[in-house]
């Protein structure tokens, strides 16, 4: 047997306990947003530095940052001329909540059928460690001509708020020739994907203010504007009926699809009836003219994530709400930027929201939009990895999610990234019940041995 082939009879016979390294993973809570679980963070990162060490990694070690810790390793020591590698992943989950909607407990993974439920099974703690179970299996056959870095961040659920500046101190550290981020996902389970694309974000709170504590509202109801009304008509205000997002100059900078590029997205095997049904909505909507495809993957976005304002609690209350608030977020396209947004943002609510209010706005996170080309020698090699494993090439496609990471390691260490993943969309990330598909994710591992020996092999 060759080389690759004693890698992939490996990863077959160590099946079960690569399952046991996801599942050790998913038990630690490392929800990134919640200060409550600051020690499950340090619990979780310093767990992956054991790992790493226990695969055969020379250094690898915890660095602190302003919030939640980033973990870095090597399997070789530092420049000894060979080609590095440098894997991204994120070990931080979201929230859970909300909790009664989930069939089984988030932080106790279950296996039901050939899937394995739990927060972060998926995104992305399944995809590490199909990463690292991967490069186990490589190693464990003798050394190969690559030095494999990994960067594992706490806060890509919070936009990353403290990476780029990671990045920037540690550039030498973190120097590489290729960049694989295996945080993207498959098409189906039958259809692999290389990601060129991905979307930028800008998020925001919008808060709105009216009397100065909450009143009743048969004292002062028809008198006083509620800001919680308010806030809902400046809300309607940011779609025209086209679904076109109305902030001025939001559409400026937005780069124009070509026609090659319309088509190889018509070549995806997802229709809009696909996404009624997944979404479970009576019919679809958004912006006139763009397929449901082109609407999440290449078209930019405005939604309100959250609303709060008033009573809700169980029962009635007569209260006219002395504020209101709501999250809201703007996925981006090239050659959009998250600072000219929240400008048109400010710029559209002092022309529309009524004297009636006061009103802030606080920006929470953002990161640029990102494309890279799926013609360099490494996005070819993972191609190849993944027609091996799945018996059909890949198809290319822009997503509609945001990894701010990509356009920054582009910016501060010159490298473009390979963006794949073995997740897929019943994964249920970010909505309770999420969980990996097991196949899938054993499927990943072997083509991440391919990846590694496609790399290396001339």
């Amino acid at each position: 047997m060759t080389t690759r082939a004693n890698a992939i009879e490996y990863a077959k016979k160590n099946k079960v306990r690569f399952e046991k390294n996801l599942i050790d993973l998913v038990k630690i809570p490392s929800v990134s947003t919640d200060p409550e679980y600051k020690d499950a963070m340090l619990q979780t990162a310093e767990k992956l530095v054991e790992h790493l060490k226990t695969i055969g990694f020379k250094e690898a070690g915890v660095y602190p940052t302003e919030g939640h810790p980033v973990v870095v390793g090597q399997s070789r020591p530092s420049k000894n001329g060979l080609p590095v590698l440098l894997i991204y992943g994120h070990y931080d989950v979201q929230p859970p909540d909300p909790l009664e909607l989930w069939e089984t407990k988030p932080f106790e993974p279950t296996m039901k059928g050939d899937r394995l439920f739990g927060r972060g099974a998926s995104d992305m703690k399944g995809q590490i460690i199909a990463s690292l179970s991967a490069i186990e299996s490589v190693l464990n056959q003798g050394e190969i001509p690559l030095n494999i870095k990994v960067i594992f961040e706490g806060e890509e659920e919070i936009g990353s708020p403290n990476l780029a500046r990671f990045i920037k101190d540690n550039k030498e550290l973190l120097a590489c020739n290729y960049i694989l981020n295996p945080d993207a996902g498959l098409v189906s389970a039958e259809l692999p994907a290389i990601t060129y694309g991905l979307r930028g974000l800008a998020y925001f709170e919008l808060r709105v203010y009216g009397p100065n504590k909450d009143l009743h509202s048969g004292g002062f109801g028809g008198a006083i504007h509620n800001p919680a009304q308010a806030l809902c008509e400046i809300i309607a205000k940011m779609h025209d009926e086209q679904g076109k997002i109305t902030l001025p100059g939001f559409y400026d900078k937005v780069i124009t699809l070509t026609s090659n590029e319309r088509a190889e997205i018509a070549r995806l095997p997802i229709n809009d009836q696909y996404y009624q049904e997944a979404a479970g909505v009576p019919e679809l909507w958004g912006e006139e003219g763009y397929t449901a495809v082109e609407r999440i993957g290449i078209r930019p976005t405005l939604e309100v994530n959250g609303l709060l304002s008033g009573f809700t609690g169980p029962g009635s209350k007569t209260v006219l709400p002395a504020y209101a608030m709501a999250k809201i977020s703007t996925r981006l396209v090239p050659d959009q930027d998250p600072e000219d947004v929240y400008a048109q943002l400010m710029e559209f609510l002092r022309q529309n929201m009524p004297k009636t209010v006061r009103w802030e706005v606080t920006k929470m996170s953002g990161g640029l939009p990102s494309l890279t080309n799926p013609n360099l020698p490494e996005a070819i090699a993972m191609a190849k990895a993944l027609e091996t494993v799945w018996g059909i090439p890949p198809v290319l496609k822009r997503e509609g999610g945001s990894v701010p990471v990509t356009a920054d390691m582009k910016e501060i260490l010159g490298v473009d990234s390979v963006l794949t993943g073995f997740g897929m969309p019943e994964d249920a990330i970010h909505s309770p019940n999420e969980s990996q598909h097991m196949p899938t994710f054993h499927r990943g591992i072997e083509s991440i041995i391919h990846f590694l020996y496609n790399l290396t092999e001339k």
